[in-house]
């Protein structure tokens, strides 16, 4: 049997984070010399490019900053930043003009997409990863062979010396929640949404931005359809994005939470959870308010939050689902007839070790049974590895909040490529130009 094609890098999944690590590569190999390129390639099972797509709400801005794009904090002169993408469209001036630092969702995916069609040559979509195998040598694995199944049914076969996971986030249901055509999660909203003709009355569940993002465009699109928003909470609660909270998405503090104690990690994820878990921003929290209060005052009231309050039971019935929502504080059940229900609970991280095989046991796990991950973001394996496996996700608990975040997807990208250089022999510095392992840009 020949042997499969060796890359240094074998990416599995290919959204923002292992984009920004293919054009890292492209970037550095671009600087050096034929004999220090690194090889890589990169693994998607969709058949393109996409990001949530299912929340691309016409009118949904970005939660960071244009800025925090997929290059510019490592290479701010690089042809792959978001103003470089706006000068190519012709949009720069009267981007500069709107003097906001958030574009709309969909131009940033946009954006993305873009630049994924710069460096396609190094993403076979369509392949779904299907196992990862060690390659050994004098009983040390030296390789991975990572097999994937193509859209056609075919097995293909690649080699690598390193893997970087990046298999994205999990839609996360309450438990007992099944999806169907009536029961949603807001992963494919979009999707679902075209489906529905002339409803009378719809549920979404969950105080987030997503949750608040749904019920908003629920509200607006369907003017003859009541929408119901549950949720636990009292009321929706405002993200902090002030300067100084912001300061946890900095590059240096995935320095400071990697080195800190377990019990301050703790800390840290609960002081700062609400600059992004369950939280809304501002803007949208008031225009909710608007129009909850509108309709009381004209006594047409369609928008409805069943704040402290939980969904009790849900059934599916021949033209919609039945929701019960009981009340967290008196018990009452008030019963919802609906056509569909969405629930916007989120995302989980995946186990990257469920892709890893015979590998997976010689990962090494803390006492509290989570993958150890080095600050490079390599998994912590055993001595005869030699091979490096790395993380983009699934890091929060050794990195901090901004692991899967896009805040430092761009200096993240440099570090990893870094390691892989630093661990190859003989070593091949990076050129400055690129500042691959800069932590702390100035």
């Amino acid at each position: 049997m020949p042997q499969p094609p060796v890359f240094d890098v074998l990416g599995v999944g290919f959204g923002p984070s292992n984009l920004a690590l293919a054009i890292a590569v492209t970037e550095y190999n671009a600087a050096v010399g034929p004999e220090d390129v690194v090889t890589a390639h990169f693994l998607e099972r969709q058949a393109g490019f996409g990001w949530h797509r299912g929340m691309l709400l016409e009118d949904a801005t970005m939660q960071v900053s244009f800025l925090k794009d997929l290059v510019t904090l490592r290479n701010p002169s690089s042809p792959f930043t978001f103003l470089n993408y706006l000068h190519g469209h012709g949009r720069l001036v009267d981007f500069i003009n709107h003097k906001n630092l958030f574009p709309l969702r969909v131009e940033f995916h946009d954006y993305f997409e873009w630049a994924a069609e710069k460096v396609d040559d190094l993403v076979s979509y369509g392949h779904d990863v299907v196992s990862v195998r060690p390659v050994t040598e004098d009983g040390v694995v030296t390789h991975f062979d990572v097999s994937s199944r193509t859209s056609g049914g075919e097995v293909e076969v690649r080699r690598a010396r390193n893997l970087v996971v990046a298999t994205g986030l999990r839609a996360s249901l309450p438990d007992g929640v099944t999806p169907s055509d009536r029961v949603w999660h807001n992963r494919d909203f979009l999707q679902r949404v075209e489906a529905l003709d002339d409803p009378r009355r719809l549920v979404v569940v969950g105080a987030g931005q997503s949750g608040a993002e749904v019920t908003a465009f629920l509200h607006e699109r369907f003017r003859d359809a009541e929408v119901c928003a549950v949720f636990a909470r009292y009321g929706y609660s405002p993200a902090d994005d002030s300067s100084f909270a912001n300061r946890i998405f900095d590059p240096a503090a995935v320095d400071d939470f990697y080195a800190a104690p377990e019990q301050v990690k703790r800390r840290l994820m609960d002081y700062h959870a609400n600059t992004n878990y369950a939280v809304v921003d501002s803007d949208l929290i008031a225009e909710l308010y608007r129009r909850v209060y509108r309709e009381k005052v004209v006594g047409a009231q369609r928008l409805r939050l069943l704040n402290l309050s939980r969904v009790a039971e849900l059934a599916e019935t021949a033209d919609g689902v039945r929701v019960t929502v009981e009340s967290l504080s008196s018990g009452a059940r008030t019963v919802l007839d609906a056509d569909a229900i969405v629930y916007a609970t989120g995302y989980r991280e995946a186990d990257p070790t469920g892709l890893l095989g015979d590998l997976a046991a010689r990962c090494a796990r803390d006492e509290q049974g989570r993958l150890r991950v080095g600050r490079d973001y390599r998994l912590d394996t055993d001595d005869d590895v030699l091979g490096g496996i790395y993380l983009q996700g699934g890091t929060e608990h050794t990195h901090g909040i901004s692991s899967s975040l896009l805040s430092n997807t761009s200096i993240r990208v440099g570090e990893i490529l870094q390691s892989v250089l630093d661990r190859r022999a003989p070593a091949v510095p990076v050129q400055p130009a690129y500042a691959i392992s800069a932590s702390h840009p100035g």
